[in-house]
Parts: structure tokens; C-alpha cells; sequence
């Protein structure tokens, strides 16, 4: 398998033409090194030319243009010489505002981050910050687009005036981009070794070669590891990850969910979602530990171990170096590639992204006739600062807990069975702290119903678990977070400001998974205020354990 890979045979993948063409077109990311090698000097030069003019940078971008951004950032920080760059990918106002927060915005350099050059929320973004810029001078040259060549973006760069532009290698997908222009230009921007994320790319690539042995390579036998169980039944790939690399979990969960999930199979990564012990499993797991050198702690290690000696299947390896993150971003595309031969599924295409996309701009197209807001709804729930949001069938079978938000959350989780999994979908302002929160709910959830227990920010995993979550199987129980996410920001020639464009896409990824017979239930936190929802989950696992 890993030398018909590397050979590039679409065939890999299944029979169909239409699979294989999209296949074939899709595998430029396992040679991407040798091209990015001859462009690392260019990038380098732009960074410090960069760092001469600004002070900040922002990258604008959704899925896999941003994941992998922020991972360095979150891994790395900005090193010596370097820029102070934040990641923006999501449509809240208060996220769009908290972008720039303490930015001298003469001193700020936007990267305009799209593969395909049109992607809403992108475009939103730069829309807002041209026009911030634009009350000053030479605002075209704070921008900087990568995107593939003959994009709308690309275009857009020529006549606005960007001061760069880098056309990406267009036979590489979104997800499998960050050993990319997507990936480098912020890492060098940073103030990163550009070459040393290479070298250690590299090293993987030698080591994960076709006519390496099997045992001998990890890349290969991971894929095969994971895909194998994944097929009988231990589909949850859940994530333990030292501190310093809980943020490649992200970039991990993006990959894995969005090139598994379709056809009705899927492997869902889980992340985010404290390690337990034994008992608090279902059957349906498979474990990755992953550690960065130094960052050992004992009681997560003995946990760790004890999965193990319970049965649970369990792969551990250690990175020397932050460095070494550079590796594996090709360990994990190559081991994602031999996951989706091994469930039959085309690893490369995103089906059902669209569906989402598709209803957004539906009721966006509604806001416009209505002066720029969504039409109201009824919730079929009012409580507490509360409002619950779901269909008149789901309501009949909730309503019979009780009447509280609390009541109806715990009624809702209660209809997961073995097997299944329970999604919390954030339409919230992202941050650390509730970040955090949602991570121990992750943990309250699973040890409440023993079910995976995954979180997301909205609309960022649109672009990534959204694909499993609508193609995958039926197996989630979906509770959805909304907010305003704060007071409404213009978007400059469009009729709508973000807070619409925000509250569309969470009522669109509501309404396309209800079309879709999931089990989903919207909780809106009327005030904003995200605590009272992260409360009332907290209550309604305690109901649930009674």
C-alpha cells in the first residue's frame, strides 16, 4: 500500500473514475518538500523585508488554511525577529474584533489565506480590514495572498495591490496544505527555520518510503492500525496529547474527519477530551498518545498505561523537538491517505461541505430581503436565559424530562447508544478559557454516558468535522451552542454585517443535519453569556447520572 502511494495510484482508492481523477489531482502534498525547499530563501527574505515595515500580522483564512497556522503559533509563538501573528477563523463579531485588539493597524500585515480563492468567510474578513485600511494610505500593500494560481483571490491581489502574492501548488487539498505556502509563509513570518520543518519532513518521508518494512514504518502502520480497527468498530480516534502539542489536535481532527468522513463511514477523531480511566471507555476506541519530549507527566502516563493493559488499542511515540512537528504533519497526510483505502473512501474530496455552504447562503439570500437580519424562530423551549431550538418530534420526546434547559440537554444526551458519539458545536466567541471548558465537558459527557465526546468551534469545523458529521454515519448526538457573538460588525457590499453572517451559518449547519435525521438540538444563550450554557450541561450530567 504505502509504495502504491507513493507512486501516486489513484487506483488506491477505489474504482470509480470520478474518485480516481479527483485522487490523481490531490497528491502533490508527498512531493511538496523538494519545491518548497527551492522557495524557502523567497520566504525567508519576505519574512525579515516583512518584519522591517510591521510589527503584527494577521492571518485570515478557514479550515486548512488556518489550522496548521495555528498550531505553530500556539507551538512556537513568535521567535526572534519575528511577527506577532494571530489566527482569525471565525465569523463572530467579537472574534473579528479581538483579531486586532491592541494591533497598530499600520503596522499589521494580513496573509489572505484561501485555496480557492472565494471562500465566504475570507472574503468577509478582508472586505472588513480593507476598509479599516483604506482610511489610510498604501492600503493594498498590508495584504498578502496565498491561493492557487487563477483564483478569484489571485485576481483580486493583482488589481487591489497586494504586496505579495504566492500561488500554492494547485494539486494539493486544503487539509493536506502545511507543508505548503499555507503552511511556510506563516511559519517564516513567525520567525521559524523554515528548512528545519523541512528537514524533519524529510526524515519522515525516508522513513515512511514503500519498500520501508511495515513494522519499521510508523506512518504506514498507523494508517493500517487505525482504518483496521476502524472497521471493526473502534472508529473513535481519540487524541492524548502532551501540553505543548494539544494544538495539533486540531490540525489532526481536521484531516482525519474530513478525508474519512463520507459514505455513510468515517473515523472521528477526538480530541480535546481528558484522559480517564479504563472503565469510562466504550469498546469503540483507539488511542494515539503523542508526546513532545520533556513533557511527561506521571499520572497521565500511568492512565495511559493502564488503557493499555485494559486492551485498549494504543500507539505511543515521542517528538524530540517542536521541530519535529514539521515530520509529522507528512507521518499523519500519509497515514490519513492509507486510513481511507483502508474504509474505501476517497480520502481527497469533502462531499457534503457544500450542503452547509449551500443553506448558509440560502438564509443569507433571506436576511437580504428582510433589511439585513434572519427572520426570527421559535424556540420550543424559553428558560433560564435560555432558548431551545429543535424539531416538533424531538421536542414531543424531550419535553417528557421535564422543563427545564437542563432536563431537555440531559434527555437529549440520554438517546446515545454504545457506539455512538455526542459532538458539542460551539457558534461561540472563541476562547481559551471556555476552550477549556468545553474540554471538561468533553470529559463530564463521557464519563456520564461512557460515549467519544468531541467540541468545535463554529463555523471552523464546517471545514473539518463538519464533513463526518453529515457524510459519516448516523451515530451523533449533536448539541449545538449559539450566541450573537457580540455587537454586529459591517461587511463592506454585502447587505449583512457578521452577526448574520454568523447566525446563518449556525442555523444552516442546524438545519442540514436535521434534513439529514440527526440527532441535533440547539441551545441559544440569549445574553450571550456562555457560562449559562456550559452550566446547564454541567446539570444535565448530573440528572443524567442519577
Amino acid at each position: 500500500m504505502a509504495q502504491r502511494l507513493w507512486a501516486k495510484d489513484a487506483k488506491l482508492w477505489g474504482d470509480d473514475p470520478k474518485h480516481q481523477e479527483v485522487a490523481k489531482n490531490r497528491l502533490g502534498w508527498l512531493d511538496v518538500m523538494g519545491k518548497m525547499r527551492k522557495e524557502a530563501p523567497a520566504m525567508t527574505s519576505f519574512a525579515k523585508e516583512a518584519a522591517q515595515r510591521f510589527k503584527h500580522c494577521v492571518l485570515l483564512g478557514m479550515g486548512g488554511s488556518s489550522l496548521c497556522p495555528d498550531v505553530l503559533v500556539r507551538v512556537f509563538g513568535k521567535q526572534s525577529g519575528g511577527l506577532d501573528l494571530r489566527v482569525l477563523d471565525s465569523t463572530a463579531p467579537d472574534a473579528v474584533r479581538k483579531a486586532v485588539e491592541g494591533f497598530d493597524l499600520q503596522k499589521t500585515l494580513f496573509l489572505v489565506s484561501s485555496k480557492s480563492g472565494s471562500t465566504t468567510e475570507v472574503s468577509s474578513f478582508y472586505r472588513h480590514f480593507r476598509a479599516e485600511l483604506d482610511k489610510g494610505k498604501d492600503a493594498g500593500s498590508h495584504f498578502v495572498a496565498i491561493t492557487d494560481p487563477g483564483s478569484p483571490l489571485e485576481d483580486l491581489a493583482r488589481k487591489e495591490g497586494f504586496l505579495r502574492v504566492w500561488p500554492n501548488p494547485p494539486d494539493i487539498g486544503g487539509r493536506y496544505s502545511a507543508l505548503s505556502f499555507f503552511g511556510l509563509v506563516p511559519a517564516a513570518l513567525l520567525g521559524l527555520d523554515v528548512g528545519k520543518l523541512l528537514d524533519e519532513a524529510d526524515a519522515v518521508a525516508l522513513a515512511s518510503d514503500g519498500r520501508v518494512p511495515i513494522q519499521e514504518n510508523l506512518a504506514a502502520r498507523l494508517g493500517a492500525l487505525v482504518g483496521g480497527c476502524a472497521r471493526r468498530g473502534a472508529d473513535k480516534l481519540t487524541l492524548l496529547l502532551s501540553p505543548k502539542l494539544a494544538a495539533f489536535g486540531g490540525w489532526i481532527e481536521q484531516l482525519v474527519a474530513e478525508s474519512t468522513g463520507k459514505s455513510g463511514k468515517g473515523i472521528l477523531p477526538v480530541d480535546g477530551e481528558p484522559v480517564s480511566e479504563p472503565a469510562s471507555y466504550g469498546e469503540d476506541r483507539f488511542f494515539v498518545a503523542l508526546w513532545l519530549a520533556g513533557e511527561h507527566a506521571p499520572e497521565h502516563e500511568k492512565r495511559v498505561q493502564a488503557l493499555a493493559e485494559a486492551g485498549h488499542p494504543i500507539v505511543r511515540w515521542e517528538l524530540p523537538s517542536p521541530y519535529a512537528l514539521g515530520g509529522e504533519f507528512l507521518r499523519w497526510e500519509i497515514a490519513t491517505a492509507v486510513m481511507g483505502a483502508m474504509i474505501e473512501v476517497d480520502p481527497f474530496d469533502e462531499p457534503n461541505v457544500t450542503e452547509s455552504k449551500e443553506k448558509t447562503m440560502a438564509l443569507l439570500s433571506q436576511a437580504q430581503q428582510a433589511g439585513g437580519k434572519l427572520p426570527p424562530a421559535e424556540p420550543a423551549l424559553r428558560a433560564n436565559g435560555l432558548a431551545l431550538f429543535c424539531s416538533a418530534e424531538h421536542a414531543n420526546i424531550l419535553r417528557k424530562a421535564g422543563g427545564s434547559p437542563a432536563q431537555w440537554i440531559g434527555a437529549h444526551l440520554a438517546l446515545g447508544k454504545p457506539g455512538d458519539y455526542v459532538a458539542l458545536l460551539a457558534y461561540l466567541t472563541p476562547d481559551d478559557g471556555l476552550h477549556r471548558q468545553l474540554n471538561e465537558l468533553q470529559g463530564l459527557v463521557r464519563d456520564a454516558t461512557r460515549l467519544a465526546c468531541t467540541s468545535g468551534f463554529g463555523p471552523r469545523f464546517l471545514h473539518s468535522t463538519g464533513q463526518l458529521h453529515k457524510g459519516g454515519p448516523s451515530t451523533g448526538v449533536f448539541l449545538q451552542a449559539t450566541s450573537d457573538g457580540g455587537k454586529d460588525l459591517p461587511i463592506p457590499g454585502q447587505p449583512y454585517g457578521f452577526a448574520t453572517l454568523f447566525a446563518a451559518q449556525a442555523r444552516g449547519d442546524l438545519e442540514v443535519l436535521q434534513a439529514r435525521g440527526r440527532r441535533a438540538l440547539r441551545v441559544h444563550v440569549e445574553d450571550g453569556d456562555p457560562r449559562k450554557f456550559v452550566e446547564a450541561v454541567r446539570e444535565a450530567v448530573k440528572l443524567a447520572r442519577r
